[in-house]
């Protein structure tokens, strides 16, 4: 089971890249089975699908501001609350993310509704 430390670490590599710009180093988070729903209820992405998803948002020009300390748990998951800044828009988000023994994201659950969007 990865740490708290690990799993806190990655959480903020995984804000750092969107703020340097840098899909690749957000994708090279997640292990090779990994699954993303972004946002819950829609389907699902694994993959090469996942390696788009987060090339098309990072180059959105997307920028994410944590709302509160990354939070860890008693097992291999962890979660954060933040905002999505993106041009003419803000999202409200809490991110819940699974680990493998590696340290490397098994799944990411992303939870935001239509009423979790502000015009900017």
């Amino acid at each position: 089971m990865p740490s708290q430390e690990q799993m806190k670490a990655a959480l903020q590599s995984y804000v750092d890249g969107f703020a340097k710009g840098d899909p690749e180093s957000v994708i090279a988070l997640f292990a090779a089975d990994a699954v993303v729903e972004d946002p819950v209820g829609t389907p699902e992405k694994r993959g090469e699908e996942i390696a788009e998803f987060y090339r098309n948002a990072v180059g959105s020009g997307a920028k994410l501001t944590l709302e509160a300390p990354v939070r860890g748990s008693h097992g291999s998951a962890a979660a954060m609350a933040f905002t999505v800044d993106m041009p003419g828009m803000k999202i409200a988000v809490i991110d819940v993310f699974t680990f493998d023994d590696a340290g490397k994201v098994t799944s990411m659950r992303a939870y935001w509704g239509p009423e979790d969007i502000t015009q900017s």
